[in-house]
């Protein structure tokens, strides 16, 4: 469902959600109908991580969400200067077709 073009979207958060969810590191996995994101959290020296959240997406959203992210990092850059990759030649985890 669109909303018209002049009304602004709002949205409504419980306090629980409003506290957020700390994450460092996502793993990706799609299908030919969804993306699925795990956001977990993995301590250092620690093999094993701990999955806080499962985001399910279109492909449609997924690429949405992409260009947003995209969008908004420019935006930070911009503002806060260039964001460095500590570890440049970490792989990117993708779990790929489900």
């Amino acid at each position: 469902m669109e909303q018209p073009v002049n009304q602004p979207l709002q949205l409504d958060i419980t306090p629980e959600l409003a506290d957020g969810t700390y994450s460092n590191l996502a793993i990706i996995a799609h299908s030919l109908s969804e993306f699925v994101i795990d956001f977990a959290r993995i301590m250092p020296n620690n093999t094993r991580a701990k999955v806080k959240s499962r985001i399910i997406l279109t492909p449609e959203h997924a690429k949405r969400l992409l260009l947003a992210l995209q969008e908004n990092i420019i935006k930070f850059e911009q503002q806060h200067g260039k964001i460095n990759l500590h570890n440049p030649s970490m792989p990117i985890l993708d779990n790929g077709d489900m």
